[in-house]
């Protein structure tokens, strides 16, 4: 009774090795392009830059900066408002980066 399934000898056909060697070379190039992400910077301001807030690509706060004219004691709303501002826009930039970063790496395709 003939065998159902498999290969001869175990061993994938051209294309499917093929596809297999591509599929781990993205793999390999993805992880390349996140490790580089993750060591970049992003910088987002509010307060007209007098709260600035630095990112990593791995979306970690690394240092927020506040101008002397921010901080008001009358005023602490501005000054909260100011900080998440420039936070978000920080980890936008992040974002955005790595939405590239992907976009880069699969061709637009979907996953």
């Amino acid at each position: 009774m003939a065998k159902r399934g498999g290969y001869p000898g175990g061993a994938m056909p051209g294309n499917m090795a093929n596809l297999m060697k591509q599929a781990q070379r993205m793999q390999r190039q993805m992880e390349e392009g996140q490790k580089a992400l993750e060591t970049k910077e992003f910088v987002g301001t509010a307060g007209g830059g007098a709260v600035e807030a630095k990112v990593s690509g791995s979306k970690e706060l690394l240092a927020l900066t506040l101008k002397e004219e921010i901080v008001d004691p009358e005023d602490i709303e501005t000054l909260q408002d100011a900080i998440l501002a420039a936070v978000n826009e920080a980890m936008r930039q992040a974002d955005e980066a790595s939405a590239a970063l992907m976009k880069g790496m699969t061709g637009g395709l979907p996953f």
